[in-house]
C-alpha cells in the first residue's frame, strides 16, 4: 500500500523536492527561528510525556521521544511502529510497562485532542475578518466537531468507569473463540486501573500536561508562520492555522511515513487557499518541512545511540 501510494504521489513530491535550491534565496536571519521554534515544540512535548510518565529521567524522555518520532518517518504505519519502539526504550530505561503503555497513551490522547482544539481558536478571528475560504472553513468545523468527540470520550474514561468496561467487554468477546473456550479473567480490572494510573500521574501535574502539549502544538504552528516571514508571506495567522491543522491531519495518515506526500502537497495547497502565493507556499513548505520533518531524523538516530550507550553504562562491564 505505502508502495502504491508513493508511486502515486511521486510526481508531485519530485516536483516539491526539486525547489529545495531555492531554499538558498530566502531570508536566512529567520531560520535559527524556525530551528528555535521546532526545537522548542520538541522540549514542550518532552515536558507532557514527563508528567504523564512520572520520570525524572529527562534524558531518557528525550531520547526516547527523538529515535521514536524519527523511526515513525522511516518506516511505513509509522505511529505503531514508533510507539513499540519508544515503550521498548522506557522499559529498558526502568520505567514499569504499565505505566510506560498508559503514559504513551495519555500522551497521544492529550497532543490530538490539542491538534482539534486549535481551530476553535481560529473561529472568533475568522468570523471577525473576512469569511474564511470554503475548504478551511471545513476543516475548522471538522476539527470542532473531533475535539468535542474526542472530548467527551476523554472526560468519559477519565471521569467513569462504564466506558472502559463497555471495551473491557468487547475485549472479551474478541479473544473468547467460537466454541466458547478462551481467555476467561476480566480485561476490566487492567483497564481501570491503568487509567487510575494516569489520572494520579496528571492529577498531580495536569496543567502542566495542558500546558505543554498546547505548546508543543503552537510553537510547532509558530514555526511554519516564521517559514511563511522567511519567505517574505504574510497572510492571515488565523487562516495559516487552519492551514496548518488540516495538513497535519493528513500526516497522520498512517499509509506512508510521516505522511511524506499527503502533507507536501495538502500543506502548499492550503496554504495557497490561505492567500499564499503559489511560488511562496512551496518554498515555505519546503523550509517548514525541511526542520520539522528532516533535520529530526539524524537527531532520531544520535538519540537512539546515546540511549544505547546509557543502558550499556548501567548494565556495567560484563
Amino acid at each position: 500500500m505505502t508502495a502504491i501510494v508513493l508511486y502515486v504521489l511521486a510526481p508531485g513530491l519530485l516536483e516539491f523536492l526539486g525547489d529545495a535550491p531555492r531554499l538558498l534565496s530566502i531570508d536566512f536571519v529567520w531560520f535559527p527561528v524556525v530551528v528555535g521554534l521546532e526545537a522548542a515544540s520538541f522540549a514542550a512535548l518532552w515536558g507532557l510525556h514527563h508528567v504523564a510518565l512520572g520520570t525524572s529521567d529527562r534524558v531518557l524522555v528525550a531520547t526516547s521521544q527523538l529515535a521514536a518520532n524519527a523511526f515513525s518517518r522511516i518506516v511505513p504505519g509509522g505511529a505503531a511502529a514508533a510507539g513499540a519502539l519508544q515503550f521498548r526504550m522506557l522499559v529498558q530505561g526502568g520505567i514499569a510497562p504499565a505505566t510506560a503503555a498508559t503514559g504513551l497513551a495519555a500522551v497521544g490522547l492529550i497532543t490530538i485532542g490539542a491538534l482539534l482544539a486549535l481551530p476553535l481558536l481560529s473561529v472568533p478571528a475568522v468570523l471577525a475578518g473576512a469569511p474564511a475560504p470554503g475548504g478551511l472553513w471545513q476543516a475548522a468545523l471538522i476539527g470542532a466537531g473531533a475535539f468535542v468527540v474526542l472530548f467527551a470520550l476523554a472526560l468519559a474514561v477519565m471521569s467513569g468507569d462504564g466506558v472502559l468496561r463497555w471495551i473491557a467487554r468487547a475485549i472479551q468477546m474478541v479473544r473468547r473463540r467460537p466454541d466458547g473456550d478462551g481467555v476467561t479473567d476480566d480485561p476490566a480490572e487492567g483497564l481501570l486501573g491503568q487509567r487510575d494510573q494516569v489520572r494520579a500521574a496528571l492529577g498531580r501535574g495536569w496543567r502542566l500536561a495542558v500546558a505543554s502539549a498546547v505548546g508543543n502544538r503552537l510553537l510547532d504552528f509558530l514555526a511554519l508562520l516564521a517559514a511563511l516571514r522567511a519567505v517574505g508571506a504574510e497572510p492571515r495567522p488565523s487562516l495559516v492555522l487552519l492551514a496548518y491543522v488540516a495538513a497535519t491531519v493528513l500526516g497522520m495518515i498512517p499509509i506512508t511515513p510521516g505522511g511524506l506526500g499527503f502533507v507536501e502537497a495538502g500543506l502548499v495547497a492550503t496554504l495557497r487557499l490561505a492567500g499564499v502565493a503559489g511560488a511562496d507556499a512551496v518554498l515555505a513548505a519546503l523550509a517548514y518541512r525541511l526542520v520539522s520533518y528532516w533535520l529530526p531524523l539524524p537527531a532520531g538516530a544520535i538519540a537512539y545511540s546515546v540511549h544505547r550507550r546509557r543502558m550499556a553504562a548501567m548494565r556495567g562491564p560484563t
